[in-house]
C-alpha cells in the first residue's frame, strides 16, 4: 500500500486503542511506526540486481518481527525525558507494534506479495482484496483521523477504521465474485485451470485484472464486477508460461545464481517472455497496456563477463496512466467488456 494510507492506518489505530493514555503522542508513534517497514527499499546490493526485491516487504513486514522495529521507533521518544517513565514507555511500544502489525497486513492484502512469516516460512502472501492505491480507503481513514485528533476523542477515528475495515470485506466479495466470473469465462473456452489469480486495478475494487494457466498458457483477461449489477469480461491475451526449461541455453548457462528461480518466486510463477522484446523475463501480473502485454518489470540475462548475471528492468516510471480510460472501465462505460453468456 502507499506510505500515506499506511501512516494514515497506524496512526488511526494508535489513537482510537491508545490516545486516552499517550495523547496524540499515540497517533505520532503509530504513525511513524506504520511508516517504518518501508525503509527496506533502501536495502542494495551492487552485485545482485534482484537483492532489493528479494528483501522488499521481507523481514521488516514480518509478523515476527514488528516488536522489534516497533521498539526502534518508540525508543526515539525515549530522547524526552517524559517518556523515560515505566508506565509509559511500555504502552508507547505496544502502539508502535500495533501499528507496525496494520502496515504488515495491509500490504498483505494488496497483491505484490508480503513475506508475513519470514523467517519461518518464504511464502508471499498476497490476498488481492484492494488495490495498493484505493483513494477511498484512504479518504476515509484522513477523514476520520484529522477529525478525531481535532476534537481530541477517538470516535471520528473509530468510526473510518470500521469503514475501512468493511471496505476490505466488500473488496474480498468483489475478488470472490470476480474469481467465479473467470472460471465460467475459462468453462466457456474449454479451459480446466491449474490456478488462478485476480487482482484490483488501480483505485478501485470494480475492474480486476484476471489470470490464469491453462495447458502451459498464462491467459490474462479484464473482468468487471459492479456493486449492483452481473460480471463483464473484456476478453485480453495468452502467453506461453516460461518455466527453467525453457530458457534458451546460454541463459541457462548464465544462470549461476538461481537468478530465474529467484525472479519466478518473487513473481508467484506468472511469468512470460515480453512479447516486444523475448530476452525479458517478465512478470505478466502486472502490465503498463490494457491493450497488450507490456510488463512494468523483468530481467535480462547478460553476456558472459557482465558484472551480474542479470539486468532488472523496471518502468515503473513509464507508466502513464489513461484516466478517462479507467473511469470508463470503472463506471461501465467501456463497450469492450461484454457480459457473460
Amino acid at each position: 500500500m502507499d506510505p500515506i494510507t499506511h501512516t494514515l492506518l497506524g496512526a488511526s489505530l494508535a489513537h482510537v486503542v491508545f490516545g486516552r493514555r499517550l495523547g496524540r503522542a499515540a497517533a505520532l508513534a503509530g504513525g511513524l511506526a506504520a511508516f517504518a517497514p518501508d525503509a527496506d527499499v533502501f536495502l542494495h546490493d551492487a552485485a545482485d540486481p534482484l537483492f532489493a526485491i528479494a528483501h522488499h516487504r521481507g523481514f521488516t513486514h514480518s509478523l515476527a518481527f514488528a516488536p522489534v522495529g516497533a521498539a526502534v521507533v518508540a525508543a526515539l521518544f525515549l530522547l524526552r525525558p517524559v517518556w523515560r517513565d515505566r508506565g509509559r514507555w511500555p504502552a508507547l511500544w505496544a502502539a508502535a507494534t500495533l501499528a507496525w502489525l496494520s502496515h504488515a497486513l495491509l500490504d498483505a492484502a494488496t497483491t505484490y506479495g508480503t513475506q508475513l512469516l519470514w523467517p519461518f516460512s518464504p511464502t508471499r502472501a498476497g490476498w488481492d482484496l484492494i488495490a495498493i492505491v484505493d483513494p477511498v480507503f484512504t479518504l476515509a481513514l484522513l477523514i476520520g483521523l484529522v477529525v478525531a485528533i481535532v476534537r481530541n476523542t477517538a470516535r471520528p477515528a473509530a468510526v473510518a477504521l470500521a469503514f475501512g475495515a468493511a471496505y476490505l470485506v466488500l473488496g474480498g466479495v468483489q475478488h470472490a465474485r470476480a474469481v467465479g466470473a473467470q472460471r465460467e469465462l475459462a468453462a466457456r473456452r474449454g479451459h480446466a485451470p491449474v490456478r488462478v489469480e485476480v487482482m484490483p486495478t488501480l483505485a478501485n475494487n470494480l475492474v480486476w485484472r484476471a489470470l490464469y494457466e491453462h495447458d502451459g498458457r498464462i491467459f490474462s483477461d479484464r473482468i468487471r464486477v459492479g456493486w449492483f449489477s452481473g460480471a463483464t469480461v473484456r476478453e485480453g491475451w495468452s502467453l506461453p508460461l516460461l518455466r527453467a526449461a525453457g530458457l534458451t541455453p546460454a541463459e541457462a548457462a548464465r544462470d549461476r545464481r538461481r537468478s530465474f528461480a529467484r525472479f519466478a518466486w518473487f513473481s508467484d510463477d506468472w511469468v512470460a517472455r515480453s512479447p516486444a522484446d523475448p530476452a525479458l523475463v517478465a512478470d505478466m501480473r502486472y502490465t503498463l497496456s490494457t491493450e497488450a502485454f507490456d510488463p512494468i518489470w523483468g530481467i535480462r540475462f547478460t553476456a558472459e563477463g557482465a558484472n551480474t548475471e542479470v539486468e532488472w528492468l523496471n518502468r515503473a516510471r513509464d507508466r502513464r496512466i489513461d484516466l478517462s480510460g479507467t473511469w470508463r472501465e470503472i463506471t461501465g462505460a467501456d463497450e469492450r467488456f461484454r457480459p457473460l453468456p
